[in-house]
């Protein structure tokens, strides 16, 4: 596994990952008031008008001539909607080989990617720094984990994984095919045999506090529309304007729907800035319980900052 190996998403959002005790924090910033929800939104104003202007001026300065996204700069899988229903889809099938895990033992899990034939796939390209986002989540929607297996020559991806308790785990799997137009997300369920107690999904908070940082999520989720979500991070009182890039990006965003498992994962606009104030453009394709996770690095550290949204 080369990383981002996060814990279950608690109310704490531990993630694994170096842990950096007594590391100094940035220097104050001038005196905002602890929680003061006029910078808030003062704050994510300017965000937003600078995330505008930047990539209006771009898309002008790059003209139609200019050279093709990389899928890296996409935010979504174009044209597909949710990801993550299907074992197969777009003529790739993700192969499980391993036939089930035990409940609180590190264990290998191992799959595939084929083609109609039964061939195995080789040749990813990169997405947002990975061949291959894996995540990993219980069909209650707890325990979530995003992790990153390693490829053997033969096409077959390996992650251990040790799960919390008994119950159906759910895997779900993002890649780009090299040469194809679009990624793929494919999904299945992986066995973990012993008495299932379903955990009840939180119930909706504006603001949680993830490892002594406060996380507010702002913005409502209306299904089959374009949506903004603003994401505001806070330490001790003060903004948190020094957000470190993961994955290429100040912060991923992963929506679940509660029952299926419907899968979007959505990245900050190309011109973020590391500001305490993170916009994310989200479409949910019907009403339901989602969960948001919002991943983000700070003092070189990742963590996960869970939401519950109802439509």
């Amino acid at each position: 596994m080369t990383a981002t190996d996060h814990r279950p998403a608690t109310v704490t959002g531990q993630v694994e990952g170096a842990s950096h005790p007594g590391r100094p924090r940035p220097d104050p910033l001038p005196a905002v008031s602890a929680g003061g929800t006029v910078w808030r939104y003062t704050a994510a104003a300017l965000v937003l008008g600078l995330t505008l202007t930047v990539g209006f001026f771009a898309g002008r300065v790059g003209g139609p001539a200019s050279a093709p996204v990389p899928p890296a700069a996409s935010a979504a899988h174009p044209g597909h909607g949710p990801g993550g229903l299907e074992v197969s889809r777009d003529g790739w099938t993700l192969a499980l080989e391993t036939p089930g895990l035990t409940a609180g033992r590190p264990g290998e899990l191992a799959f595939r990617i084929t083609d109609a034939t039964g061939a195995a796939l080789t040749a990813f390209q990169e997405n947002h720094e990975r061949r291959m986002h894996l995540i990993l989540v219980g069909r209650d929607l707890s325990g979530y984990r995003h992790v990153h297996p390693e490829m053997s020559a033969d096409g077959t991806w390996r992650v251990t994984v040790t799960p919390a308790a008994p119950g159906p785990l759910r895997a779900i799997a993002d890649f780009w095919p090299q040469g194809a137009p679009a990624g793929v997300t494919l999904g299945v369920d992986v066995p973990v045999p012993g008495r299932y107690a379903a955990t009840a999904v939180p119930p909706p908070e504006e603001t949680i506090v993830v490892d002594g940082y406060t996380v507010t999520l702002d913005g409502g989720l209306r299904a089959g529309e374009s949506n903004q979500l603003l994401v505001w991070l806070g330490l001790d009182g003060l903004p948190v304007n020094d957000l470190q890039r993961h994955l290429g990006a100040y912060g991923h965003l992963v929506a679940l729907r509660q029952g299926d498992l419907a899968y979007l994962h959505v990245h900050p606009a190309a011109a973020s800035q590391p500001s305490s104030v993170v916009a994310f453009g989200i479409t949910v394709p019907s009403a339901g319980t989602y969960r948001l996770f919002f991943e983000f690095r700070h003092l070189d550290e990742v963590r996960v900052a869970a939401f519950t949204v109802v439509v």
